[in-house]
């Protein structure tokens, strides 16, 4: 009796480890090292540290609900087109034979089998999910925001030291709803580059490395972080 095959070549598991590694490495690097701590995401963490000092002096605080409002508006259309692309994806298993024929008559385009063409679309709707709940979970934290400056002291305690603490939680909490909505960003960018696993393996590694670099470009090259900077 042989045994089974394996559903994908050296090449397909080679890219496919290039994109797992670069995700997480960019993730780590970003979140939780000295480099990270100078990208535009830690720069703007500062800011909400200056944003909840300055609501303290506020003794009228429309404008910071006006700007929690914003911010969960922004989300909730990131969860709920992450909710789209889940169903956009689902829907590439109604007819895989014509999608194979499309993207092997591509350019540099690799014959896929049935089976590795299911695995790869039930990879891409993972991402998807993924993102979904990061998009998800940071609109419920933006929810805890918006009580927590409701419930922030008047502006006449805005000195005492219950008053400076109650606005470094309410920073800290900020601060983690903005990193849970990076992280549903960052797995919407990736997922331009796995797109590139449909075509060929080596495409695949291509548009990842391309987005990565596009990536690392916004956080500590860009005209908007030289701005924020400054």
């Amino acid at each position: 009796m042989h045994p089974a095959l394996p559903l994908f070549a050296p090449i397909d598991v080679l890219a496919l480890a290039f994109f797992v590694v670069a995700w997480i490495g960019y993730a780590i690097t970003l979140e939780w090292t000295r480099v990270g701590r100078t990208g535009l995401n830690a720069l703007m963490d500062r800011y909400r540290d200056e944003w909840m000092q300055r609501m303290l002096e506020r003794d009228m605080r429309m404008f910071d609900g006006q700007i929690m409002a914003s911010l969960q508006n922004g989300t909730a259309f990131f969860a709920s087109t992450s909710l789209i692309a889940i169903g956009g994806t689902l829907t590439l298993f109604r007819s895989p034979d014509e999608a194979l024929n499309l993207f092997a008559a591509l350019p540099f385009g690799i014959a896929t089998s049935r089976a590795e063409w299911e695995a790869k679309v039930i990879g891409l709707a993972v991402i998807f999910v993924y993102a979904f709940f990061k998009f998800a979970w940071s609109y419920r934290l933006f929810n805890y925001v918006a009580i927590m400056l409701g419930a922030a002291p008047p502006a006449v305690e805005k000195d005492t030291p219950a008053a400076q603490d109650f606005a470094r939680r309410t920073a800290r909490l900020a601060e983690e709803a903005g990193r849970h909505f990076n992280r549903g960003q960052r797995a919407f960018f990736l997922a331009l580059g796995y797109l590139g696993w449909f075509v060929g393996p080596y495409v695949f590694m291509g548009a990842t490395a391309a987005v990565l670099v596009v990536m690392w470009r916004r956080q500590f090259a860009s005209q908007s972080r030289r701005a924020v900077a400054d």
